[in-house]
């Protein structure tokens, strides 16, 4: 985790200093202009992401303070169709390679750092087309990211699928952590004063068994 953090920090340094000439040379392009990622939780079990810090698969480093925050209804399991499309915040040009980013689990009632690294499938999945299943004659991109936040810590991912179940990213490379293991994500909360549950999510979780569900 210290060498994933180490490289974040490294990578936004020279993502600042390069030159364009530089950058151009064997940049990859992306079949759309922007591509999206969107945070889901589950029913009544909320989360808030407080940092995010992405580089692309070009090296570009992009760090996000103003989040759109996760939303999600799925009961028990993950729904095949969680998350949603676009976001006004959460969004990049090119497929990414790493994301990093800190979150409060208001259901657990702590801090949790997530890195994902993701795998080459992700990246060729997204520099594909296909015909839009909605719009006959138009294209569909694979730029709907859903990063799903569960109780535990538990964290999975899936590309947006063309109107088909999501597409979950098995390859992508993801670790969480808590407590003493923090390192970027030491103090990044919007509870410093504690958490607590509101009524709504008293009344979900009334006679259920924690962790509320399969995640």
């Amino acid at each position: 985790m210290k060498i994933i953090t180490i490289f974040l920090s490294f990578t936004f340094l020279v993502s600042c200093y390069s030159s364009s000439a530089n950058d151009q040379q064997g940049k990859i392009k992306a079949p759309f202009d922007e591509w999206y990622f969107t945070f889901s939780t589950p029913k009544a079990l909320p989360a808030q992401v407080t940092l995010v810090k992405l580089i692309d698969v070009n090296g570009y480093g992009k760090v996000f303070r103003t989040i759109d925050q996760p939303q999600g209804q799925s009961v028990g399991t993950w729904s095949q169709h969680a998350g949603k499309g676009t976001s006004p915040f959460n969004k990049a040009s090119s497929p990414p390679q790493v994301i990093q980013f800190c979150w409060d689990s208001i259901i657990d009632k702590k801090v949790y750092e997530t890195t994902l690294v993701f795998s080459s499938e992700t990246k060729n999945k997204m520099l594909t087309t296909e015909p839009n299943n909605y719009s006959p004659g138009d294209n569909y991109y694979f730029q709907y990211m859903v990063i799903g936040l569960a109780p535990k810590g538990k964290v999975r991912v899936w590309l947006k699928n063309n109107g088909r179940p999501n597409l979950e990213q098995k390859g992508t490379e993801i670790t969480t952590v808590s407590g003493n293991n923090l390192n970027m994500c030491k103090g990044e909360t919007n509870f410093p004063n504690g958490y607590e549950y509101s009524e709504g999510m008293k009344k979900f979780i009334k006679g259920k068994a924690y962790p509320y569900g399969q995640w």
